[in-house]
């Protein structure tokens, strides 16, 4: 049950994370691929989630890896609460495209280790547009959203390159770097 995740949130928070201070980037609440959607209890569990701890200010992502999720309720509830839906892609996890809060969380998982660069460099500039898309208001293109656009504006962009072939990552991410600075 989500919403006895209390003590545990507390916990974790008590760890020292603040110590980040503005550095402190989302925090990443990751579920199991088990983990069905249930609004209701998805919902306490964002009521749980603190804005601010120790005067520094926490965002949350979530990474849910079930299909039931790709629900407008869900879309809505994060919303409401200004949680980031991760955007996670390239996986065996569902891709949900909608934006939720001020800040996009996106996770590419697909590398590959016949690849260079992880990724072929068009992919790197698709990826490097997204990420510009994002920051600029809009939404990914070419994936469906549960719900309505939200609203244009400018936002943070966090895009990790973790999984697939883990030692063609770093190339992957220097590789978008490059796609951003060339103006891809």
């Amino acid at each position: 049950m989500l919403a006895e995740a209390g003590p545990s949130i507390e916990k974790f928070f008590a760890s020292g994370v603040t110590e980040l201070k503005g550095r402190l980037g989302p925090v990443n609440w990751q579920f199991m691929a088990t983990k069905k959607f249930d609004a209701e209890d998805f919902e306490a569990f964002l009521k749980l989630l603190p804005k601010t701890v120790e005067g520094v200010a926490i965002r949350h992502a979530v990474e849910v890896r079930h299909d039931s999720f790709k629900d407008k309720a869900f879309v809505e509830l994060c919303r409401k609460h200004g949680v980031a839906i991760i955007f996670a892609a390239d996986s065996g996890f569902p891709t949900i495209g909608d934006v939720t809060a001020d800040f996009v969380y996106a996770r590419l998982m697909g590398t590959q280790e016949k690849e260079k660069l992880g990724y072929p460099k068009p992919m790197l500039a698709t990826w490097a547009g997204r990420a510009q898309d994002w920051e600029k208001g809009g939404e990914a293109r070419k994936f469906a959203l549960a719900d309505k656009p939200a609203p244009k504006k400018t936002r943070d962009v966090f895009l990790f390159v973790i999984g697939g072939a883990k030692e063609k990552n770093p190339a992957a991410a220097q590789g978008i770097i490059a796609a951003l600075k060339s103006g891809a």
